[in-house]
């Protein structure tokens, strides 16, 4: 089987977050479709807390597809309807880690996102 360019960065940024930032598989959700005012979408890639709620929505993209406000646009009306901490958008070349502020209606871009604990 030949991987799709943005199947490659997914299946790399899944092993990325398992194993160095120590998420393990068992909260990871590869390629699910929800509903986002009665359209269909899939997201890449959403890491749940151990209580169930979602800590992170990651956004993968091929590489030769450049990061621009639309597809930052687009995991934030995801996080519409998921409610994650974190959203994270990748090409496999570039990586964006950001908080969405509701109230003020801006991503807050981080330098990382934090590594698994119990107590995420």
């Amino acid at each position: 089987m030949v991987l799709q360019p943005e199947e490659w960065v997914r299946q790399h940024c899944v092993r990325y977050l398992t194993t160095y930032k120590k998420y393990p598989k068992s909260l990871i959700n590869v390629e699910k479709e929800i509903k986002i005012n009665g359209l269909k979408k899939r997201y890449d890639i959403v890491i749940f807390n151990p209580d169930g709620s979602i800590l992170l929505i990651v956004e993968c993209k091929a590489p030769s597809i450049k990061i621009t406000q639309s597809t930052f646009d687009q995991i934030a009306r995801y996080n519409l309807q998921l409610n994650a901490t974190y959203l994270m958008v990748t090409n496999g070349i570039n990586h964006y880690y950001c908080q969405l502020d509701i109230n003020k209606n801006c991503f807050n871009f981080l330098k990382d996102i934090p590594t698994f604990t119990r107590c995420n």
